[in-house]
């Protein structure tokens, strides 16, 4: 089977604009931001949405708009897809219109999904004869096409120093962390179970304080004083982990175990829920069990297990 593009009128069009012509796929407030930040650099975008209608202000800008997927993607060298989940990109890129117009192209997949799917996806596309790099957006809608941008890559180093003077043009900063392609979304779960695990711990302490009568305003200025004491301890137990070393010098897991228990008490003691804080108090009172009671939090990771290396 051949792995190269089919002719169409755009090609010659793509060729002399290889670095400056690019499709989007999925307009929600995220693709519409990436568009968005594709024309304010000068690029020529076309988009494609499955609802109809969110293209219109992308239009007024100077987008094309595509009647289907097929043709979205046959208008550029390269498509950058943002949608819920694998399972809706796949539903755009796999009927047999679209893979066809895809071969030889490129695809930036940019959608949230598991490692696992990402490398699945990579091996349809290079089944295929399509170029895939994956990857993933670490900040908010309104981050695109400022400094403040997060984006990072995984994939062939060549594909993606290719096309990174298009990807430039979302602003921010760009990382490639590497040719195997799940790595992006790994970075991105893993990063993201921080962020929701933290929320998650915001969301009771707040409920715990204001059936302690103090409202979440009280709280927020000293709820930043302990945000501020996380970064330079994730580097610290980052050592810890890589190394084994585990110590319990700054706070052992048998102090840990036992504010654990005040929390749980005091929560239940409203009828709050603690069951999060349960699940945490657990792991760490195994860890004592195992005879590691001096050792730091952190040995709870090889608790957890999970190692590839």
């Amino acid at each position: 089977m051949s792995a190269h593009a089919h002719h169409s009128p755009h090609d010659h069009d793509s060729a002399h604009d290889h670095d400056s012509a690019v499709t989007v796929l999925g307009l929600g407030p995220m693709g519409r931001a990436l568009a968005g930040a594709f024309l304010d650099a000068g690029l020529r975008v076309t988009v494609w949405n499955r609802t109809p209608g969110r293209d219109r202000e992308l239009i007024d800008r100077g987008a094309a708009a595509a009647a289907s997927p097929a043709e979205a993607v046959a208008a550029s060298p390269l498509t950058v897809v943002c949608v819920v989940n694998y399972d809706a990109a796949d539903a755009i890129l796999r009927p047999d219109a679209v893979t066809d117009a895809l071969k030889g192209r490129t695809v930036v997949n940019l959608t949230a999904d598991t490692p696992a799917r990402a490398r699945e996806a990579a091996e349809w596309a290079a089944a295929h004869g399509i170029r895939y790099l994956d990857g993933a957006i670490m900040t908010p809608t309104t981050t695109i096409g400022t400094a403040d941008a997060v984006f990072i890559h995984s994939g062939p180093e060549e594909l993606y120093r290719e096309h990174r003077p298009v990807l430039d043009a979302l602003g921010g900063t760009h990382t490639h962390l590497g040719e195997e392609i799940g790595r992006a979304a790994a970075y991105d779960v893993a990063l993201l179970d921080i962020f929701w695990t933290a929320m998650a711990g915001y969301a009771h302490a707040v409920a715990l304080a204001r059936a302690e009568g103090i409202t979440a305003r009280e709280l927020a200025p000293f709820a930043q004083g302990i945000a501020a004491i996380l970064p330079p301890l994730l580097e610290e137990f980052a050592a810890d982990v890589d190394d084994g070393t585990y110590s319990g010098e700054l706070n052992p897991i048998t102090s840990a175990v036992s504010s654990m228990a005040h929390i749980i008490e005091a929560s239940e003691a409203h009828g709050i829920d603690a069951g999060v804080m349960r699940a945490v108090e657990g792991q760490a009172r195994r860890v004592v069990a195992l005879g590691h009671g001096a050792d730091g939090f952190m040995r709870v990771t090889e608790l957890l297990g999970g190692h590839r290396r």
